[in-house]
């Protein structure tokens, strides 16, 4: 069976420990990373989680530079399973929604949209405006999943850590990758809440 492959980009929109936290949970799953990074994504990651290029860069199997627009990832020649963009940035959104390429993580993604592999944006901003909207809505129709990182807290999440293994759990459920952050939901039945009780 050929080895798992998927594309990770991290762009400049604040929760870069999603992409971070996805780089670490396909490697356990020992899928194949292939890993790109944007100024404003480096910037995030610092801010953020205070963590160097180094340390972010050997949790993937391979490293791209945003700017090598002849990478093996800019082909549809080169199969992967898909794409996760985690953050994914308003500006990244708009690159994908009107086909501007500028950069290898917008040519990838419009690697992975003309192929017809799976591309998920976790999108990250609010309030919403309506270029932003439409911008979704357009993305959504070539085929792209649009997935916000909205937390759940239907599991009682008890720490932040929680929030994010649910969230990123969800996102490898997209592509079939087995986790176990995120069970099958079964109901609140199973959970001992109470019933209503029909007193007719």
């Amino acid at each position: 069976m050929p080895q798992r492959r998927l594309i990770v980009a991290i762009t400049g929109a604040s929760g870069a420990v999603y992409g971070v936290r996805l780089l670490e949970l396909l490697r356990e799953a020992g899928v194949d990373s292939h890993l790109l990074v944007t100024p404003a994504g480096w910037l995030n990651i610092d801010q953020e989680m205070g963590l160097g290029r180094p340390v972010i860069e050997a949790l993937a199997t391979e490293v791209h530079s945003v700017r090598d627009v002849g990478a093996s990832i800019a082909s549809g020649s080169f199969a992967t399973d898909g794409m996760i963009v985690a953050p994914c940035s308003m500006k990244t959104l708009a690159a994908v929604a009107h086909g501007y390429s500028d950069n290898l993580v917008s040519r990838a993604a419009d690697v992975v949209l003309k192929e017809r592999r799976r591309l998920v944006l976790m999108v990250r901003e609010t309030p919403l405006n309506l270029a932003h909207l439409r911008n979704m809505a357009a993305v959504t129709e070539m085929g792209a999943i649009v997935f916000p990182p909205v937390p759940a807290f239907y599991q009682r999440p008890s720490t932040i850590a929680e929030l994010i293994n649910h969230t990123c759990a969800r996102v490898l459920d997209l592509f079939g990758i087995a986790q176990t952050f995120s069970p099958p939901w079964q109901g609140l039945r199973h959970r001992g809440e109470p019933q209503e009780t029909n007193k007719e």
